[in-house]
């Protein structure tokens, strides 16, 4: 796959995977889509540090794994070019510059009341806009025949009349045995990936942490009542059940923190913002809530909670995803789950995200202009941010 792979690892390719992977993170705006534009021209075509084909392959994997797409494929990278640290080492330089941002944000903010700010209705109202758009586009995708469309329904209804820690786990294994068993005639892919180097010991000790946090982090929240280990678990599962990028995590993080009392709902969406207007990966926005609740420590233990079942994934899938891509069921059970996904996420869309905030015809109408900038004339999601600071302030002084 890359000559790299077979050289000795030096504190010089180290130091040059950290300046490069900064760098990115220093300047790269606009959300996962316009990342991998950016890794392509600068570790493709501009290093070289792997073929058109190598790169088109990583993201592939990336794209059937939950989590933020664009940070694994950076964690990816940084495997192939420097092993297990060079994939660390990558994910901290594209990383920490957007989490030192928000945590020291979060710190700022809470010495002031933005609670009855217009603005900060209407960023909720923006936050409405965009997971429709998101949902919407992955319900596209996932779920294009009945009865992934069913499996949607169910995963709805389940996760809305039984809210409890273990629900959306039970939901992702019922989903994943359905789909074992319904798609299990599902084609796979007869492409092979090029070898990372990563053992399938490692990968398979890395995929078992992962399962293995996700049962057993609500056990213990539910054994030892402790604020930190509640946190940890919500942002771990957040992190493990998302497809589709960094605006899907947001009704997921808000079910978990706003109605729990951790951070409130004006404190959550002001946040929001803010991670919309900062280069990086959006799943950065979990070190903002966070530091809200616990100050830095916080900020930074929720950005290893939120990025850890990434880095599980990439780490345990790699060395196997041949064999994975092959497997008609185990592709099946993926088609399960993603179908559950998109269920569990438009739950979470309706409560607690647009009951709480579409409290009017105004704010419908409003959310309903921001969505059409978004799904037809294809802005910028920053320019949705925007135009719903700025609406939020007229339409509260209209109001007054």
């Amino acid at each position: 796959m890359n000559q790299n792979s077979s050289k000795k690892i030096t504190i010089k390719t180290l130091l040059e995977i950290l300046f490069v992977s900064t760098r990115l993170g220093l300047t790269s705006f606009g959300g996962p889509t316009a990342h991998l534009g950016y890794f392509h021209e600068e570790y493709v075509r501009r290093r070289k540090w792997m073929d058109e084909k190598s790169y088109a392959e990583l993201v592939a994997l990336c794209q059937f794994l939950p989590g933020p797409a664009s940070s694994q494929v950076g964690i990816g990278i940084g495997v192939i070019r420097g092993g297990v640290l060079g994939g660390i080492i990558s994910f901290l330089g594209f990383t920490m510059p957007s989490v030192i941002v928000l945590i020291l944000f979060a710190l700022a903010l809470q010495g002031f009341d933005v609670g009855d700010a217009g603005w900060i209705h209407g960023l909720k109202v923006v936050a409405v806009a965009v997971v429709a758009h998101a949902i919407l586009g992955m319900a596209k995708n996932l779920a294009p025949d009945l009865i992934r469309k069913a499996m949607i329904l169910l995963a709805l209804a389940v996760a809305l009349l039984w809210q409890t820690a273990f629900s959306q786990i039970t939901i992702i294994l019922f989903a994943a045995i359905l789909g074992f068993f319904i798609y299990k005639q599902e084609k796979g892919s007869d492409e092979s990936i090029s070898k990372f180097p990563i053992s399938k010991w490692f990968g398979a000790t890395c995929l078992a942490l992962f399962f293995g946090l996700l049962i057993f982090l609500p056990i213990l929240r539910e054994v030892t009542k402790l604020e930190w280990v509640a946190m940890f678990d919500s942002v771990y599962r957040a992190g493990s059940l998302v497809f589709g990028g960094g605006h899907v995590v947001l009704p997921l993080l808000e079910n978990e923190f706003v109605p729990n009392g951790w951070v409130s709902e004006e404190a959550f969406l002001a946040g929001y913002g803010v991670t919309q207007a900062v280069p990086g990966p959006l799943f950065t926005f979990a070190a903002y809530l966070g530091a809200i609740m616990n100050g830095w420590l916080g900020g930074l233990v929720a950005t290893v909670a939120i990025f850890l079942p990434a880095f599980l994934l990439v780490f345990g899938t790699l060395p196997f995803w041949n064999l994975l891509r092959k497997n008609n069921k185990i592709k099946g059970a993926f088609i399960g789950v993603n179908a559950a996904v998109v269920g569990i996420l438009i739950a979470a869309f309706y409560d607690p995200i647009f009951s709480t905030t579409i409290l009017s015809a105004v704010d419908f109408v409003f959310a309903a202009i921001l969505f059409s900038m978004l799904q037809y004339w294809k802005l910028s999601p920053w320019l949705i941010v925007l135009t719903g600071i700025i609406g939020g302030a007229i339409l509260q002084f209209i109001t007054i």
